[in-house]
């Protein structure tokens, strides 16, 4: 079984603050990670570092040689955040590893082409934990672009054969009128409000989210978007309330 594990930006950052990383919060998410045997993808959000810098570059538009400047820029802001997340996972016992999409991934128009997929698999084998993030990648058609951690991990576990996908956000799910709906499939999507993505995001917020997992659940595999502090329970296969995305 490999499991992939999406930790939100707004989750283990501030996002009102840019540059901000919540270290007790990655700390208590590694420990969960660690309390589980099975073979895991890690795959982490930007938040304030990265989402600022792409959004001052215009690197969702694309990038030429006047704003080719902002993809290191940017590249960097999000490898500082992605060094704080491995660095707790290996003190919690996890063998992780940084494997950021910049130096491994391809898109095509703002969609993924590959993303270091064929290296993730032998990474798994040793048992080691690769830990990707939302990033600048190349592009064929518009020179480099950004590729959101929520685009990832649709992409890997198709690639990878996942059997289990955790979405690890702020809200614990997706809210109407201030209560997680429990469940959302193709059918049902149309009846839900989603609010505007704040204005630092470059990625879609929580519909951008929604959108990438149903398209991840018509290929028949689910996903749960949770709190931070059910991340155990759903790693343990307990209940863990949330939005079931099928």
């Amino acid at each position: 079984m490999t499991v992939i594990i999406k930790l939100g930006g707004s989750v283990i950052t501030d996002k009102e603050k840019p540059g901000v990383v919540r270290r007790e919060v990655i700390a208590e998410l590694a420990e969960a990670i660690a309390s589980s045997a099975t073979p895991s993808v890690i795959v982490h959000g930007a938040g304030s570092l990265g989402h600022p810098e792409a959004k001052a570059y215009g690197i969702a538009e694309g990038v030429t040689r006047d704003n080719a400047c902002g993809v290191p820029i940017t590249h960097e802001a999000v490898s500082r955040l992605n060094t704080e997340v491995v660095a707790a996972l290996r003190h919690a016992g996890v063998e992780a590893v940084s494997f950021h999409p910049f130096s491994c991934a391809l898109a095509e128009n703002g969609r993924l082409v590959f993303c270091g997929e064929e290296q993730i698999h032998a990474l798994l084998a040793l048992g080691i934990v690769p830990v990707l993030h939302g990033d600048v990648v190349c592009d064929r058609v518009r020179g480099a672009c950004i590729v959101s951690g929520d685009q990832i991990v649709p992409f890997l576990a198709k690639k990878l054969g996942a059997d289990k996908i955790g979405i690890v956000t702020a809200t614990g799910g997706v809210l109407a009128n201030g209560e997680i709906i429990p469940e959302i499939t193709r059918e049902s999507v149309s009846a839900v409000h989603f609010s505007t993505a704040d204005a630092a995001d470059v990625t879609g917020g929580m519909q951008g989210k929604v959108d990438e997992l149903l398209s991840l659940a018509e290929s028949g595999i689910p996903s749960h978007i949770i709190k931070p502090k059910m991340l155990k329970a759903f790693l343990a296969g307990n209940p863990c309330g949330g939005t079931l995305v099928k």
